[in-house]
């Protein structure tokens, strides 16, 4: 029957199109559909529209209010992603075929923009969905003379919070609200749901007496509106705060006055539900709730406790539950369950990340994924304290390095399967990026026009990006493999200690001699302030030199804390760190404390074993070889030195350092006002060393990580598009190490900006390093690679030659001027492995020729005894 049905549509379709116009024939495929929207009707919708060419402005309308239409069902339907397609098709013919005087004739934020703003969200694409709700803001603020642009102002005001809300920008989030409410003239329903989201702000931030008070407001303002849904949110989260079943009860009973709530609200409340009961350890109840959640969001749901794998989807609500699922799991005393339901969550967030684009979001969207991953090292640890398999102890460690630097790595995986013209529009939409963030940094001065252009055209560019995309088939496998770990650190003589900063445990990683060791300590206020307290001995060079004694206690307290290695069976130690360990220098702990005020005669890390460090193991095992992917065939060096002469930016011994490089490299050297971004730019691609000898800040929370040129100051970001492959980047400047830390992802800081462009090995610093000192361990450092030696060893070699050297006076030679720089990368480079390669040729060339001598003379000897 659906069938005959199907062919008379598609015949009557076909005969009206010499008869209907196509503007008609669009509105009536889309009328049809939703007089009864299911999945065979979408299905017809579907092939009809390909049918459909539209030329005129009216018919390009009439398919953007078939988008739209279709966008909304997909929606409902659960098909989250498919709906988002739809909206941007729409906002991209609206775009690029209607003119501006269409905004008057069609409301394209409310039957677009909005619902596209609120699916971002939802999918945690938190800066996209906030580009588009600051467009239509602006949209709406152009259009004054609109009856309806207050209304959207007011949306998009709603909405910007709740993207705030879901990011982490609490604080944002309050004062937009506040200044809101303070500053204009709303409706009761328009308080009443500001009040609610100002409300769950500062519960997020703790203030549960502020987050009460408002929810009150908020059922103040909302209790004699049709508004069911927000002002049983009211209800149920001041429930959950006073853990009042009684109030939840209402909540849930105003919730079910609507008769058109959404699936996806329905099993919010059920979640909501699970979550007050596994609050008062209702275990069976919570565990009813929660297949509830599941057979809502899960058609085809059976119940089996933990829905399959290839059920899942995309949906927060759903990986809520399944979070609160392994949580019961473990009070049930079923720790592997509990690890199947983290699992689950694992794959619905790789889901959420592949429909992201821009970085932020992707980071943003880690830190879910990083106290899941803490649960999940717990629980494994567990198991091997009572088992004693070394597979719970791989497992955990493989999790924990899946969580580290994994947005950089993804990004430097794909990025080589980028097309041209992807990449083009990357750049660009990473320039306008950086312009918004330069306006704004100018505070009331910000030209407001600029910024929404910039915002306009990062969101034309974004749409752009994602209709240009191409499914990669065959995804870059970043899997690490435990058994290649171990093999390549026994080829490198080397201990790798890898450190997960959780919110409750350190765990410590020590792997070496195909063994694995897992450690932890407690994160509490004593030991995060012994730390905080071991990093302020490097904000300035007098906190050493005045506590010399102290500096070596607390040294030798870290270096016992951090538990690292104390036998070195391996030399070669390479360190994965995490969270503030990122500004921690390792070579300058203390192995072993004395009273000796001797610089240089103090146990070092430093001169136990030779330090490198790394991203992540995942990073260190796919790093290869310069002798197999370089395309330089001899060391030569691009060195930048704006000197800035005359200025309080001065660099006196920059010079001096050009010059000592110069010496050993032959290369170009930009210096003073040769020493722009666009010559760098020009020539970065033509040198295996790119040497950066200037200013570098490591900015706030506000203020990106940024580096100086003669000419301009580059972000961090700004770097990303240079797209280099040198061998070696020195960052001989300030901070180059130091920007705005996520645990998970690491430093916004300059030398991720080189790391994005293509950088493999990188030497930075990790606080403000002195002019002098700086030159003479540079100088040093370059004495080293001309000696052939590896770029690890030699960042080592020079800071053991700068403590052993007489010349520089025993309070310069406080850690605080030597360990600043740390060298992160591979342990081999090109020219040593060329140089031992001829070694060894020669030397058994020189072997052959003494053993055929050697037999040449016993032949003769046994001649004559003949």
């Amino acid at each position: 029957m659906k069938i005959i049905l199907f062919i008379l549509f598609t015949q009557l379709a076909f005969s009206q199109s010499n008869t209907v116009s196509l503007e008609d024939r669009i509105y009536n495929a889309v009328d049809l559909f939703t007089s009864n929207p299911n999945s065979e009707n979408l299905k017809i919708l579907e092939i009809s529209e390909k049918s459909f060419h539209p030329k005129t402005k009216q018919e390009f309308l009439a398919i953007i209010y078939l988008y739209n239409n279709k966008a909304y069902y997909l929606n409902t339907f659960g098909q989250t992603q498919n709906a988002i397609k739809n909206y941007e098709k729409a906002w991209l013919v609206f775009q690029n075929k209607t003119s501006k005087t269409t905004l008057q004739s069609y409301d394209i934020i409310e039957t677009c923009l909005k619902p596209l703003g609120n699916l971002y969200t939802k999918i945690g694409d938190y800066e996209n969905a906030e580009n588009i709700i600051k467009e239509y803001f602006y949209i709406a603020n152009i259009e004054k003379n609109n009856p309806e642009a207050f209304a959207h102002k007011f949306s998009a005001v709603l909405n910007l919070s709740s993207v705030y809300y879901s990011s982490g920008k609490h604080i944002e989030a309050i004062n937009l609200i506040e200044k809101t409410i303070k500053s204009e003239r709303l409706t009761d329903n328009q308080k009443g749901d500001l009040y609610n989201n100002l409300a769950n702000n500062y519960f997020a931030v703790n203030n549960n007496n502020k987050a009460i008070t408002c929810y009150e407001l908020s059922i103040k303002y909302l209790k004699n509106s049709n508004k069911t849904e927000s002002l049983s949110n009211a209800y149920r989260n001041i429930a959950l705060i006073k853990n009042d079943f009684k109030l939840f009860e209402k909540a849930k009973e105003t919730f079910l006055k609507n008769k058109n709530n959404t699936p996806r609200s329905i099993a919010k409340l059920y979640y909501d539900e699970a979550f007050l009961n596994h609050q008062n350890n209702k275990l069976i109840e919570t565990q009813i709730s929660l297949e509830n959640v599941y057979k809502i969001l899960i058609p085809s749901y059976s119940k089996s406790v933990l829905p399959k794998k290839n059920i899942l989807y995309a949906e927060t609500t759903l990986l809520d539950a399944l979070d609160l699922q392994a949580s019961l799991f473990i009070e049930e005393n079923q720790p592997k369950k509990a690890l199947e339901a983290y699992q689950l969550c694992f794959y619905i967030e790789e889901l959420f990340q592949s429909l992201l684009v821009y970085e932020n979001s992707k980071i943003v969207n880690q830190i879910a994924n990083r106290n899941r991953t803490e649960k999940c090292i717990s629980i494994y640890f567990s198991l091997f304290q009572k088992d004693k398999k070394t597979a719970h102890i791989e497992n955990a460690f493989l999790l924990s390095d899946a969580t580290k630097s994994s947005v950089l790595k993804d990004y430097k995986s794909n990025s080589k399967t980028f097309s041209r013209e992807e990449k083009l529009i990357r750049q660009q939409l990473q320039d306008w990026n950086n312009t918004i963030i330069k306006e704004q940094q100018k505070g009331n001065y910000a030209d407001i026009t600029l910024i929404n252009q910039a915002i306009k055209k990062q969101n034309e560019l974004m749409l752009l990006l994602k209709s240009k995309e191409v499914k990669q088939e065959n995804k870059v496998n970043n899997d690490l493999k435990i058994k290649d770990l171990y093999s390549k650190l026994e080829k490198d003589k080397a201990v790798l200690v890898t450190y997960f900063y959780g919110e409750h445990q350190m765990y410590i990683f020590t792997i070496e001699s195909n063994k694995i060791k897992l450690e932890s300590f407690n994160i509490d206020s004593v030991s995060t302030s012994k730390i905080l307290h071991f990093l302020d001995y490097f904000t300035s060079s007098e906190k050493i030199i005045n506590n010399v004694s102290n500096y070596n206690h607390d040294g030798f307290l870290m270096y016992q804390m951090l538990k690292l290695p104390k036998v070195e069976t391996n030399k070669n130690l390479i360190i994965i760190p995490d969270g503030i360990l990122n500004f921690l220098p390792f070579e300058a702990l203390i192995t072993k404390e004395s009273t000796t005020t001797n610089f240089a005669k103090m146990s070092y890390l430093l001169k136990k074993f030779n330090i490198g460090y790394n991203n992540s193991a995942c990073f260190y095992l796919s790093f290869n070889k310069l002798d197999e992917t370089s395309k330089f065939e001899k060391e030569t060096v691009l060195g930048v030195f704006p000197v800035f002469e005359n200025s309080n930016l001065e660099l006196a011994f920059s010079k001096k350092e050009m010059e000592a490089i110069e010496k050993n490299f032959k290369g170009k050297y930009l210096s003073r006002n040769e020493a722009t971004f666009e010559n760098f730019k020009t020539n970065a691609v033509n040198y295996s060393i790119l040497h950066l000898s200037t200013h570098a800040n490591s900015g706030d929370i506000y203020e990106p990580s940024s580096i100086k040129f003669y000419d301009k100051e580059i972000f961090y970001s700004e770097l990303y598009n240079l797209d280099i492959s040198p061998n070696l980047v020195v960052l001989s400047a300030c901070e180059t190490g130091i920007g705005k830390l996520y645990k998970a992802e690491g430093a916004m800081s300059v030398a991720r900006g080189f790391q994005i462009a293509g950088a493999q090995n990188l030497l930075l610093s990790l606080w403000k390093v002195n002019d002098y000192t700086t030159s003479v361990l540079m100088k040093k450092f370059y004495i080293h690679l001309k000696q052939k030696d590896t770029y690890f060893n030699a960042n080592h070699q020079a800071k053991l030659d700068f403590l052993k050297d007489s010349s520089i006076p025993n309070a310069k030679k406080s850690p605080y001027y030597w360990s600043a720089f740390v060298y992160y990368g591979t342990l081999e480079n090109q020219e040593s492995n060329n140089y031992f390669m001829w070694i060894w040729i020669v030397s058994g060339i020189i072997l052959a020729f003494l053993t055929y001598k050697i037999l040449q003379r016993v032949a003769k000897s046994r001649h004559k005894v003949s």
